[in-house]
């Protein structure tokens, strides 16, 4: 759930953004934000949150709130999922699309009572799902309200994220920390600080988000830093963030989503309900649903596959992938990369691709071409890593 990256000189700052700088971070423009890329080494912040635990900045996401006796009908009828059954407390990962199917963004959807939603939507598309959730639930007895720029998010994730965020919740707080379901959520103190602790991430690792005041986000900052050194939390950038969601096989939109794909060509067809009911149990309409309901009928053009290399050289965002010739001849073009880096944690190149139906099969031998050359490439189930 993230964006490529832009001109820095026309980006905003996170209330973090002078905390990030203090510690010497390199910037970048990302979704229309200047973001810490790292603040050391890609490699160290990889390994320390797969071993231990890195704190991440992600206060340029949107944060859309819908509060109202039908804000679950509003989202039901503006999604691709059901969000009226998500229970409180509770979240769930769906996406906005337009009335062809395409994807406008993916979001994680989580429901904080009876009639209030939080919708989580990517930086540079926030405001788009914000305008979208405002006319796709003007029927419905909702407030729509975007707080994106008076919430701060924060994020601790890694195998000692439990500890350090539990170290330093209120004592009334830690079991409902500790006992906390994955995509689940909860208001608790921590470090002084009222914040929604969720447990959610983007790494492939156990973690926390949590959103807090913008105006209070640097206390919180500074005492998960604090708390977090000595179990081995250091801060890390987006890009340890990139290939650690790489790993995990997780999309990111401009890359493998975008207004060209469906929710089905991304392999994510399980997020589509299209057979919603409403209250008086009747089919249910949403934006987009014809379209995708002939699209769950019909053959995929192409396919979202893994991609484990055989070689030393990765494979890079736009590269063709290409059957593979003899000594390193490029052969036809069956597809493209849209996201691939050497991955830290495996010792290999890893890839996510589109590819035509007929070379998707897991164990295909294909390759792709890096500069003239065809590198060995095999179709491999995604994710590429699993936590224990």
């Amino acid at each position: 759930m993230a964006e490529d990256q832009q001109d820095p000189t026309q980006d905003k700052t996170t209330p973090l953004h002078d905390e990030h700088v203090a510690l010497g971070a390199s910037l970048t423009g990302f979704g229309g934000w200047l973001m810490p890329l790292r603040y050391t080494s890609d490699l160290a912040e990889h390994r320390a949150v797969r071993d231990a635990a890195g704190l991440f900045d992600l206060s340029h996401m949107g944060e859309i709130h819908l509060e109202g006796p039908q804000s679950g009908a509003a989202l039901d009828a503006a999604l691709v999922g059901n969000a009226s059954a998500i229970g409180v407390g509770r979240a769930r990962y769906s996406m906005i699309c337009a009335d062809d199917g395409a994807v406008l963004d993916d979001l994680i959807v989580y429901r904080l009572a009876d009639e209030h939603f939080l919708v989580v939507a990517n930086a540079g598309n926030a405001p788009r799902v914000a305008a979208e959730l405002v006319a796709r639930s003007a029927a419905h007895d909702t407030v729509v309200t975007d707080r994106s720029a008076e919430t701060a998010l924060v994020a601790v994730q890694g195998p000692q994220a439990e500890e350090i965020v539990a170290s330093l919740t209120a004592a009334d707080d830690v079991e409902t920390v500790r006992t906390m379901k994955y995509y689940a959520s909860a208001p608790a103190t921590v470090a002084g600080v009222a914040v929604l602790v969720a447990r959610t991430g983007y790494t492939g690792e156990d973690g926390f988000e949590l959103f807090v005041p913008a105006d209070r986000a640097v206390g919180l900052w500074r005492a998960l830093l604090a708390a977090g050194e000595p179990r081995g939390l250091v801060p890390a950038g987006l890009s340890a963030r990139d290939s650690l969601r790489l790993e995990a096989g997780m999309p990111l939109y401009g890359h493998e989503l975008d207004e060209t794909t469906t929710p089905y060509e991304a392999g994510l067809g399980r997020v589509v309900k299209l057979d919603k009911t409403g209250a008086d149990g009747e089919a249910l309409p949403f934006v987009g649903r014809d379209a995708l309901a002939a699209r769950a009928q019909s053959a995929p053009a192409r396919v979202l596959v893994g991609l484990r290399g055989e070689g030393r050289r990765p494979a890079r965002a736009g590269y063709d992938v290409v059957q593979r010739g003899l000594d390193g001849a490029v052969g036809a073009v069956v597809g493209h990369v849209t996201s691939g880096a050497p991955s830290p944690t495996l010792g290999y190149p890893v890839a996510m691709a589109y590819v035509t139906p007929e070379v998707s099969a897991e164990g295909s031998e294909l390759a792709v071409d890096v500069r003239g050359r065809a590198e060995p490439f095999v179709v491999v189930p995604l994710p590429f890593y699993k936590r224990a």
